[in-house]
Order: structure tokens, then sequence, then C-alpha cells
């Protein structure tokens, strides 16, 4: 782990692995996380959501991100995204787990189950979504939304937890705040999508820029308003969801931590940590200097060769 705010040099831990995990507050008090501290991690792309928790799991090194910030303080439009996934590529972190509550878009998927996610539609429409931009200009492919490495992996250890978990599904990110309508409801479902939600989106387009393999967990709270009973949950029924999906999240974690820290294959088989490969378009004598400044730790493996 990085003692300080210096980017992190993939040509020398590029065999470690280094788990993030962005969440609500709740699923940081895990059982067994040893040398747990607070630590601000600065960012040329502005503020994090909040301080970032170091420590050990395992023996596996990792950090969690308050997403909304501690005490629910960020929308999920106001989150700054590239701040938050900047700094984590800038403490080492290769491995990005993004554990979400969610609306459910199909009645096989009710409260309580997780679903881990391979694909995203994204309606979000006021983000930040790329590091890159004018000056320097980069194209990631995101076919293939997810890392099926971590996605196995995380199935597993659910199996093995007794989680009500559905390997694949379609996460559909919208703006929010407010949920939907009843009309849009049933448009999300009729594209096919599995769970609804209003944070992951750009979180995965951002992480596959950052090179950082990246897995969406969603944890189903309710289902959305277009079930018909939906009209009839009561607030203390998602609340008692959510507080039960928080256990099982930590569990979750708590057994991905010895498993990605013995089984780190390298280069990742789904080349999540190559994604930049062929994705810079911009020549090197037309790059901005200002931006290639900013995107030292984001494209820093390319942009040095």
């Amino acid at each position: 782990m990085r003692a300080d705010d210096s980017v992190a040099d993939p040509a020398s831990e590029d065999s470690m692995t280094i788990l993030g995990v962005l969440g609500g507050s709740g699923v940081y008090d895990i059982a067994g996380l040893k040398n747990a501290a607070w630590r601000r991690v600065s960012s040329p792309f502005g503020e994090t959501s909040d301080e970032f928790l170091f420590g050990e799991l395992d023996g596996l090194e990792v950090v969690f991100v308050p997403r909304h910030g501690r005490g629910h303080r960020h929308t999920p439009s106001s989150i700054n995204y590239r701040a938050n996934i900047d700094a984590l590529k800038r403490v080492g972190v290769t491995d990005l787990l993004s554990v979400s509550a969610c609306g459910s878009l199909r009645e096989d998927l009710p409260p309580g189950r997780f679903v881990v996610v391979d694909q995203f539609v994204d309606r979000t429409i006021t983000r930040e979504k790329s590091f890159f931009g004018e000056g320097l200009v980069g194209h990631v492919s995101m076919a293939h939304s997810t890392c099926g490495r971590l996605a196995q992996a995380a199935y597993e250890c659910a199996r093995t937890a007794e989680i009500p978990v559905t390997l694949g599904g379609t996460y559909l990110a919208m703006e929010g705040p407010q949920f939907s309508s009843f009309a849009e409801s049933r448009i999300y479902r009729s594209l096919g999508c599995e769970v609804i939600g209003m944070t992951n989106m750009p979180e995965a387009k951002l992480a596959r820029e950052a090179e950082i393999c990246f897995l969406t967990v969603a944890m189903v709270t309710d289902f959305d308003c277009w079930h018909p009973d939906h009209a009839h949950v009561q607030v203390s029924d998602v609340v008692r969801i959510l507080e039960e999906n928080a256990e099982k999240a930590k569990l979750l974690v708590r057994m991905l931590a010895p498993r990605l820290r013995d089984t780190r294959p390298i280069p990742c088989p789904a080349g999540c940590d190559r994604a930049l490969d062929h994705a810079l378009i911009t020549a090197p004598g037309a790059r901005s200097p200002d931006m290639l400044a900013k995107l030292d730790a984001i494209a820093g493996r390319v942009l040095k060769q």
C-alpha cells in the first residue's frame, strides 16, 4: 500500500493484489480488519467522496471508499466519480468491488438476492464519464463491462456462504435522485435489464479507463415500481433488507480476501489491465501537457511507452 499520495508503479507492483471496495458505510465494519486507518488521498480531479479506509483482511490489503461520504452527504449525481477512481489507482488498487443497493426488474430476483452484474445500460446524463478529453482523446471498449475472474470468484464465495445469488445480469444506471415512474420502469424491463440503480455509472467506465479489474455486486432491496405489490412494501421492510444485505456484503468481502490474495493471474485474462493498449488516439506531439500531468496515474503505463 502506498504510504503517501505518490502514484503506484505498475511495473513493480503488478504482482500484488490490492482490493478496493466501493459502497455504503455499513459495509466497512468488518470483523478481522486489521491496521484500519482513515486517510485522505489527493486527486487532480478534485475531492474524493471522503477519506478512504485502509486496512488488511487475511493478509490482503483493502481500501474502502464510502461512495456517498460518511453520513450519506453526496447524491448519486454529485459524487466525484473521477476523483474516487483516480485516487484508488494512485494507491495501487488492482481489483475493485462495487457493492450497490438496487431495485429488481424481474420477478425471480426478489429482495435479498445478490446479482453479479456483467453488463450495463447507462441512462445517466449529467456526470463526467471519462478521464480523457480535449488534448488527450481516448476510447476504451465496454463490450464486456466487468472482470470475469472477479465475477466467478464473487459468485462462488456467495454460493459457499449460502447467499442467494445470480451470476450475470444487466444493471440499468438511472440519473436519479428520484426513482422511476411506472412508465419508465416498464420500459426498462422491456430492455431486458435485471436490476436498476443510480451509482454504478460512470464507475464501471472509469475503472476500465484506469485499467482496474472491476465488478458490481448488486444487492436487491425491493422491486421497482413495475411490480403490482410494490405499493404495499413498507419502509421498515426495505430498511430490514438493507441491513441484511450489508451483513451479507461484509461476509462476501471477508471471503473474497484470501481468494484474491492467492489467485491473481498476470496479465488479467479479461484484459482489464491492458484496456488502454490501443485506446489513445491523440498523436504524441499533440497531447496537452496539462492532460498528461492529470493522467499520470490513470494512463501512466501507456504514456511512458
